[in-house]
């Protein structure tokens, strides 16, 4: 691709929507109904030109992509947000965490979020979603604590599931570095922090944890059979294709693993009755836009709270595009009113 239509995949993204909208005209895909908004269609053209949808790169490769997505599409972090690094517990030893706390904040007794960052199991870290953490923290006004648990192919399932339950358990016991109480904590993740976040839940309610006020999953993956209607209908969407969604799970599960577990697939989860109150955010022009509305009505179907939020616009990691796509932060703010809604 010459350097010069890529530039003007940049210069486009940039421009403001209307202009956007307008350069594009009816030139949007629609599926099943749902046409992807000009911001959103800018983004995925832009990615379908920097990279081959369907050769995988090598993970170190991928790692830097996703790096350098959040520096060029996300705010940063905003500057009345302190951010301060500590470790807290996994499986296998200490990890890394951040500590985000708006000004003038004290941290005795304050409501918190614990955010598990996306990037398919295999990248993505505090440093890919600091500007999506900390503007959570200003936006509902409370702690937000991100974790960095173990990545695959090097620490392939469960070690991401096991260390997100040790540092849950941590937290609320008082046993970690700072403390959460559980019915002033959330846990929230995106993609496959989403799914993370789902297994956590089940894991809390058969070891018979205290519970969080909430859950929060943004676009999560929860049902890794990848066999869904958005699966299929947007297997070529640039920037999750279908394909890299299976080369993710391929580096992440071991040989032969059951895609049925409920801590690889939550949906299949025999505890959706027992979980707390979810908020679940789903993107049109994602190929998890089902696994979304799925997961939420099956909450509900259980006999839990779900409130689902959909862009039907919208595509993955929308939330972290907050540069360039506007309804990014409109979805930032729609989930900071429901944790401030649910956190008092």
């Amino acid at each position: 691709m010459s350097k010069l239509a890529i530039l003007w995949g940049f210069l486009r993204l940039n421009l403001p929507e209307p202009v956007v909208a307008a350069l594009y005209g009816g030139r949007r895909e629609v599926v099943a109904g749902r046409r992807i908004d000009p911001k959103a269609k800018a983004a995925s053209d832009l990615v379908a030109r920097l990279r081959d949808g369907q050769a995988m790169p090598s993970v170190e490769e991928s790692r830097r992509q996703l790096a350098v997505m959040a520096a060029k599409f996300e705010k940063p972090c905003p500057a009345s947000v302190r951010a301060r690094d500590i470790t807290l517990p996994g499986a296998a030893g200490e990890r890394r965490a951040r500590v985000y706390l708006p000004e003038g904040m004290s941290e005795e007794g304050v409501p918190t979020l614990l955010y598990l960052h996306g990037g398919g199991w295999i990248q993505g870290g505090i440093e890919t979603h600091d500007g999506l953490c900390g503007r959570l923290a200003e936006m509902a006004g409370i702690r937000v604590i991100s974790y960095d648990y173990r990545l695959a192919p090097e620490d392939p399932f469960p070690a991401a599931v096991d260390d997100v339950l040790a540092c849950y358990t941590a937290l609320v016991d008082g046993t970690a570095e700072v403390r959460a109480d559980a019915d002033r904590l959330v846990v929230c993740g995106d993609s496959a922090g989403g799914n993370l976040t789902a297994c956590l839940m089940h894991d809390i309610c058969r070891g018979g944890l205290p519970k969080p006020a909430a859950q929060v999953l943004l676009y999560p993956g929860v049902d890794a059979r990848l066999k869904t209607d958005s699966m299929n209908d947007l297997r070529d969407q640039p920037l999750l294709p279908a394909s890299r969604i299976d080369w993710y799970l391929g580096m992440y599960l071991p040989e032969g693993q059951d895609r049925h577990d409920p801590r690889v697939s939550p949906i299949f989860s025999d505890t959706l009755g027992d979980q707390p109150p979810a908020l679940v955010v789903a993107g049109g022009h994602d190929p998890l836009w089902d696994d979304a509305h799925a997961y939420a009505e099956a909450l509900r179907a259980a006999g839990a709270e779900a409130d689902l939020i959909a862009y039907p616009g919208q595509i993955h990691a929308f939330m972290s595009l907050t540069k360039v796509i506007p309804q990014g932060d409109e979805a930032l703010q729609d989930t900071a009113r429901w944790l401030r809604a649910r956190l008092g």
